[in-house]
């Protein structure tokens, strides 16, 4: 059962950076190749944290806080890139 967790895991990160680079280079959109490959980003570390590092079954206060510092990490990040736009 794990295996096969990690093997469906491995697979949505690999559709996820395909998915990343198609956006960076496809969508004529600056901010909304930003934005969708920050999405995205989100969504890897989700994958990563819940089934990599092995929280799936954690309790909930630990999946809270890591989601939340990830939350915050794209935040930041989004931040950094409206900054850039502005400078």
């Amino acid at each position: 059962m794990v295996r096969d967790r990690l093997t469906l895991a491995w697979l949505q990160l690999l559709s996820f950076a395909v998915a990343t680079l198609a956006a960076s280079l496809l969508l004529p959109n600056r901010w909304l190749a930003d934005a969708v490959v920050l999405v995205l980003a989100l969504a890897k570390g989700r994958v990563i944290v819940l089934d990599f590092l092995g929280l799936r079954h954690a309790p909930a206060l630990w999946r809270g806080l890591l989601a939340s510092w990830l939350l915050g990490l794209v935040a930041l990040a989004g931040l950094a890139v409206a900054l850039r736009a502005l400078v």
